[in-house]
């Protein structure tokens, strides 16, 4: 009898796999922080015989290297990756025994890369799981558009096929169980749901729905923005992530704060938008510990660049580190936690900024007139509507080009909030007069302002 431990990462919007037998286990596309999976193996009392990648990641760092170095276990790659280390290559059609009668057949799927390869779970003969990686996803599949511009419409056609072989050689009850597609940039776009079918699939599924001329065509369109920091993904997985270290970075006091500040370092502040709003250092940046972390803060951050962490609790800053190792950002300068008065220096005061709902904003353009509005989404989510007369940088330009925000007192938003604090944080920095607008752009119309959308143009 097989079990499947799904270790779930929000914040970049991947799932990880445990398949386990009664002795031995699989572990699947795992993150950097390996320790997790460990305990996962642990809890079920089985030893980690193999690691299977699907591919050499794009959006985050893996931890098979270095799973594999503590575990002793066999490192399946597909044999077409180039990579600088020693693994077993794995081609279409081969298979290991996991564990007494179960099975994992390496199944060829090309589209997300060129190498990539699904997992099929065969227990007792019968396929009962497919680890699809970046290929058949939940009402999606992975974005070709990451390994090379000039590849991207061969892999899309790739991806089609891909999706009809695992659908051709499964059964509609096989559970598919993907990596990307929880909110993962890396999916072509966003399924519902946690747990999805092959046969699930086969009925929804666009990529199986659809001709290829058709759904190549819709996928193509559909692409979005790629996050900065996947550029250093990829070679980094190719030459072998080294380990982590999870240990307290160097405390930072007021002092070093405000150096780090000077030396034109990042000091990230990690709090909720509401508690930074009413108090914080001046020149710090917000991204809220409880959003996408690491998918924003590696998209802005210029890459190598020092950053110091502050946080309510060491817990807090512990979690944030975690989370950034998984792309990349691997030790913090600095950090320091507690109370926020403590981080700045005697006689020095925090600063505050406005907090504000669209229905403010409508009050607030009615009867001023220094009032600037700055859009901060996506230009994907821009064109289905924006408010009237408004600015457009999205959050992830905007730290270059903060001189092309018009004079006035910046009124930020976004879709709900979260991107709208990291934006004005960036304008408050550079001593701009901003206010957030913490509501959720669905009820910018219902408010009172003037909202274009497609249909009315």
């Amino acid at each position: 009898m097989y079990v499947v431990d799904t270790l779930e990462f929000p914040a970049l919007g991947n799932h990880s796999y445990l398949a386990s037998g009664p002795r031995t286990a699989v572990a699947v596309d795992p993150p950097r922080d390996v320790d997790q999976v460990v305990a996962a193996a642990a809890r079920r009392g089985v030893r980690i015989a193999y690691v299977a990648e699907t591919h050499v990641h794009n959006d985050y760092v893996s931890g098979g290297l270095e799973l594999a170095r503590l575990t002793g276990a066999r490192y399946l790659v597909p044999a077409g990756a180039a990579v600088s280390f020693p693994r077993t290559p794995v081609t279409d059609g081969d298979t290991v025994a996991v564990d007494e009668n179960l099975v994992l057949r390496a199944l060829a799927t090309p589209g997300h890369t060129p190498h990539h390869t699904a997992y099929v779970l065969e227990d007792d003969g019968r396929a009962v799981a497919a680890f699809t990686g970046g290929s058949l996803l939940i009402g999606a599949v992975g974005r070709p558009d990451l390994v090379e511009p000039r590849l991207t419409g061969s892999l899309a056609r790739a991806q089609h096929a891909s999706a009809h072989r695992l659908a051709d050689a499964l059964d509609d009850a096989v559970r598919l169980l993907p990596t990307h597609g929880f909110g993962s940039f890396c999916a072509s776009r966003q399924g519902q749901g946690e747990e999805t079918t092959v046969g699930a699939e086969r009925a929804g599924n666009t990529a199986l729905t659809k001709d290829v001329d058709a759904f190549v065509a819709e996928l193509l369109a559909g692409l979005d923005d790629v996050p900065a920091y996947y550029a250093h993904m990829g070679p980094a997985n190719a030459a072998g992530p080294a380990p982590v270290d999870l240990t307290p970075p160097e405390p930072a006091d007021a002092g070093r704060i405000a150096a780090r500040l000077a030396a034109g370092e990042w000091v990230v502040d990690l709090r909720h938008r509401v508690a930074f709003a009413a108090g914080h250092v001046p020149g710090t940046f917000n991204f809220e510990a409880e959003g996408k972390l690491a998918t924003y803060l590696a998209w802005l951050l210029p890459w190598g660049k020092p950053v110091t962490l502050l946080a309510e609790t060491p817990a807090r800053l512990a979690d944030a580190q975690r989370e950034l190792v998984r792309v990349g950002i691997d030790r913090p300068a600095a950090a320091a936690s507690g109370d926020p008065r403590s981080w700045v220096r005697p006689g020095e005061r925090l600063t505050s900024c406005g907090r504000a709902t669209f229905a403010d904003l409508a009050t607030a353009r009615a009867e001023r007139n220094d009032v600037v509005v700055l859009d901060v989404r996506r230009d994907s989510e821009r064109r289905t509507g924006y408010v009237a007369d408004s600015a457009h940088i999205p959050v992830q330009d905007l730290h270059g080009r903060l001189g092309e925000v018009p004079d006035g007192e910046v009124w930020v938003h976004c879709a709900s909030g979260t991107r709208a604090t990291i934006g004005a944080s960036l304008l408050d920095a550079v001593g701009r007069s901003v206010v957030v607008v913490d509501d959720l752009f669905d009820g910018a119309e219902r408010a009172g302002l003037t909202v274009h959308r497609p249909a009315s143009r």
